[in-house]
């Protein structure tokens, strides 16, 4: 298939169309409609073998309603329908894909293979996962995206009518060349959507929409459930004061980033809010309030075309997720098309496209992320019918996130970009859910100067030390040695950042760079949640810094274990330093944990501060390690490399990882945390899952009541 049409040719630059653009578009739409002419008949062609009928009658006839919601759309048929209505059709969208109904879905890749045999179930449910994003593009009316969408499945549905069946290879092919000759566009519109204003989708939205109506959600085109809704209903429960206040922890956090970090704001145009549906009367008094400091937002969804996801991650704004288990199933889908080629045509379609937009980049002045928390834990299963990367395919992987982290780094520049994380929790998480709720914009705003206190007398007893000491009890194995910076002159030195509530919310930790060479030990946790999967009995062995061991309880089979942690800590690495050991302070939130019984349900960025924790990855300074971090107190803080940070001013594809995954023991699991010094003398912090240092005893009390 050639390309003929210009991409997102129904989109006005700004400047005009010229006659060469009006006739590319003509040829796009001609395109369109003779692709969706062919469509429209094959649900009574019967031309393919019966075996594969029912697949591409299926599709066919979800691509031609997809074509028809963007119809219905841009006459603004659904702009008056009621509440009831816009629940069934959304739920039409996404009930393939339900967990109720996934045993039989071509999504489903173990029931692709059980139907087309393994090879050919793969490809077909790759294709499948893709034309999904049909539904997003017709909301969007992203006409090119439609089209390319379609012509993959048009091209596969003539491979089946031939008299014999097409080869794997052949059908492979299809889908590679697919994701090649159009990665350029698909990229540079992902790269746009970065930094771009003025594609304001999600933003005109969550601004000119009546946010009473909550009829609004279904605008968006993303799946919805009574746990956005309720989200929503909550919020307009509040009053304009409340919901100002939860915005301005939320944007002042992002301002101080700024601040802490000397970093110049008001050479800054743009913010990436980050954000799940339901939360837009918070959103929109955020765009309000970053309007003060002179940022517009850019508002993107979580990817649609494989080309351009990172496994099952969902990096942007989204709804509901319809099934967890179908975006784990599709996480290695690259493995179908991933070969030295692809990667660098994918690193040369970023450059082109940071370089097209050099100036947005730039001006970008990074993430304002808003995460929730409280939805069931999901145990994902592995299936053999899955797509898996090989081992060659694991390192082109990290090659790639390797090297599009250092070109994004240049044009968003790290020293000179900072962000904020906030977490709220949602309905799902139970009965109290408005008092949880609650509980948590009070341990979001808990007093800095209070601990900014204590913490400094836990840095001053840190920064005595050469190397702390961890260890576990009651069940945990946890025998951690973790070695710390030489400070040259402590007077004016620290190897540990007094972490208030800015960029990091909730307040609550004191982290360093461990120096790697002699951290060493067994980090075990009995329980743990990482990026919403569930990991048992977690043991992971540290050599010199580097995680050397690893092994968990999830699964019966060792292999399975061993490949759950690789793909989702690991990220295919061969090996991680850690990068960050910190000691959480949050001993409210950790009470809060306990009274409402949802410790299992915290995301790790409240999570982290309630106990001692381990990232492993890059540091907590990673591509900004030349900037200078200070204190409260006015020491700078030097431990902002470890000995493979430093590898980037000699090889930087070396020096980092591209993932940072904090593993915290909880205090009921902590035995002890001891400061040793270089005589070999010990300063006691915590033991027995208490604080025993004198003037942070005050810690302790949430603990025992």
């Amino acid at each position: 298939m050639n390309k003929t049409g210009r991409p997102y040719g129904n989109e006005d630059d700004g400047h005009g169309k010229d006659e060469l653009h009006m006739t590319e578009e003509f040829d796009e739409w001609e395109r369109y409609e003779l692709a969706l002419e062919r469509i429209r008949q094959i649900p009574m062609d019967r031309s393919v073998p019966v075996v594969y009928q029912d697949f591409f009658e299926k599709e066919a006839s979800f691509i031609i309603q997809m074509n028809g919601l963007r119809v219905k759309l841009e006459r603004g048929e659904y702009r008056d329908a009621c509440l009831s209505e816009m629940e069934l059709m959304n739920h039409g969208l996404y009930a393939d894909i339900l967990p109720e109904n996934y045993e039989t879905c071509y999504g489903n890749p173990a029931y692709a293979a059980a139907m087309f045999g393994e090879e050919y179930g793969r490809l077909l449910s790759f294709l499948y996962a893709e034309l999904r994003g049909l539904i997003v593009f017709a909301y969007e009316d992203r006409l090119w995206d439609m089209l390319t969408s379609m012509e993959l499945f048009l091209e596969c549905y003539h491979m089946f009518e031939e008299e014999e069946l097409p080869g794997v290879q052949a059908l492979r092919s299809a889908i590679y060349w697919y994701v090649s000759d159009y990665s350029q566009e698909m990229m540079e519109y992902r790269v746009r959507e970065m930094v771009d204003p003025s594609l304001s989708f999600a933003a005109d939205l969550i601004m000119k929409e009546d946010l009473s109506d909550v009829r609004y959600l279904y605008r968006f085109g993303e799946y919805i459930t009574e746990n956005e809704r309720k989200t929503a209903e909550f919020l307009n429960s509040l009053s304009q004061e409340e919901i100002g206040a939860m915005a301005r922890t939320f944007t002042e956090g992002y301002r101080m980033g700024f601040v802490n970090g000397g970093k110049d704001l008001s050479k800054k145009k743009t913010v990436n809010i980050r954000y799940c549906l339901g939360f837009e009367r918070i959103v929109r008094e955020a765009v309000k309030q970053f309007a003060e400091m002179g940022l517009r937002p850019v508002i993107y969804r979580a990817a649609s075309h494989s080309v351009n996801k990172r496994q099952h991650l969902r990096i942007g704004y989204y709804g509901a997720v319809p099934n967890q288990q179908f975006d784990y199933d599709h996480k290695n889908d690259a493995a179908i098309y991933l070969d030295e080629k692809l990667v660098s045509r994918k690193l040369q379609a970023m450059q082109l496209a940071f370089e097209k937009y050099r100036e947005q980049a730039n001006a970008h002045a990074g993430p304002a992320c808003m995460d929730v928390f409280g939805e069931p834990p999901f145990i994902p299963e592995n299936k053999r019918a899955a797509c898996q990367l090989s081992e060659d395919q694991q390192r082109l992987q990290v090659r790639y996130d390797s090297e599009s982290g250092q070109i994004t780094n240049r044009y968003i520049i790290g020293e000179e970009r900072s962000f904020t994380i906030i977490a709220y929790p949602v309905p799902e998480i139970g009965s109290g859910y408005e008092e949880i709720f609650r509980e948590v914009v009070k341990i979001n705003t808990l007093d800095n100067r209070k601990y900014q206190k204590i913490q400094q007398k836990l840095i001053d007893a840190l920064d005595e030390g050469s190397s702390v000491r961890i260890r576990g009890m009651d069940g945990n194995e946890t025998d951690l040695t973790v070695q710390l910076h030489t400070l040259g002159n402590p007077a004016k030195e620290t190897n540990f950042e007094n972490c208030l509530a800015d960029v990091n919310i909730p307040v609550g930790e004191v982290f360093t760079s461990p120096i790697l060479k002699g951290t060493g030990g067994v980090l075990h946790v009995k329980q743990v949640y990482l990026e919403e999967f569930r990991y048992l009995d977690l043991k992971i062995t540290v050599e010199d810094g580097m995680i050397r061991g690893y092994t968990c309880s999830n699964f019966e089979n060792e292999e399975d274990n061993r490949r759950y942690i690789e793909e989702n800590i690991l990220f295919h690495h061969d090996s991680l330093p850690m990068g960050e050991f910190a000691i959480g302070t949050n001993t409210a939130a950790y009470r809060m944990a306990r009274d409402y019984q949802i410790a299992d349900k915290l995301p790790i960025l409240i999570a982290e501060k309630m106990g001692p924790h381990f990232a492993f990855g890059d540091t907590c300074y990673s591509w900004q390690e030349e900037t200078k971090v200070y204190n409260p107190d006015g020491k700078e803080i030097v431990a902002r490399d470890n000995e493979r940070s430093l590898l980037r001013k000699t090889d930087v594809s070396q020096a980092y990882f591209g993932c940072h995954t904090d593993i915290t023991i909880p205090y009921e699991e902590l035995g002890s945390i001891r400061v040793v010094r270089e005589d070999g003398t010990e300063v006691s912090l915590i033991e027995n899952g208490r604080f025993v240092l004198p003037g942070t005893e005050e810690l302790n009390e949430p603990l025992n009541r």
